[in-house]
């Protein structure tokens, strides 16, 4: 029994293209008759049998757009990664705005601006969720897809710290 690695290399080299590197093309075949290279017997040969002159033209490539290689923005791992951004920022407005209420201090400098009010702190954790979502499309858009995927898991690091802060400091 073969083991599943020279399984799988012998599957790759049977199907890669250098396997058909010396196959003849169609187009070496073609005469440009509507036949293949087969032989003409007509009235003009007085029924002898002459091989047709087999014409070598160029294949006519005709260039496809390009598929993207590029995946979805929404695909299934940022929306994962979006909704935990989202629930992490939620969770950090409702444990700050409780310690704020409770005679508590911002330690962030920014976030600091926006407490004054809750629908100020609520727009601070709205915008950075909003941020922290376009700057992930703009670095998708720009074929930086590692940067995309690890901008908002920093975001969802920084959230839980703060969470878990928080929660221990009440």
């Amino acid at each position: 029994m073969l083991c599943r690695k020279t399984k799988r290399l012998i599957i790759c080299g049977l199907l890669s293209g250098t396997a058909f590197a010396q196959g003849v093309s169609l187009s070496t075949l073609y005469d440009g008759r509507l036949n293949f290279g087969t032989d003409h017997i007509g009235p003009a040969n007085n029924g002898v049998v002459a091989p047709s002159p087999i014409v070598a033209s160029p294949v006519a490539t005709q260039t496809l757009p390009e598929a993207p290689n590029h995946r979805r923005f929404w695909d299934n791992q940022n929306r994962a990664l979006f909704m935990t951004v989202a629930v992490l920022s939620a969770a950090d407005f409702a444990v700050t705005r409780a310690n704020l209420q409770n005679g508590g201090k911002e330690l962030d400098p920014v976030t600091r601006f926006f407490s004054g009010s809750t629908a100020g702190l609520a727009v601070n954790f709205a915008g950075e969720t909003a941020g922290i979502i376009g700057i992930s499309y703009y670095l998708h858009r720009t074929d930086h897809h590692r940067l995309e995927r690890i901008l908002p898991m920093l975001n969802i690091g920084a959230s839980s710290f703060a969470v878990a802060y928080d929660l221990s400091h009440r």
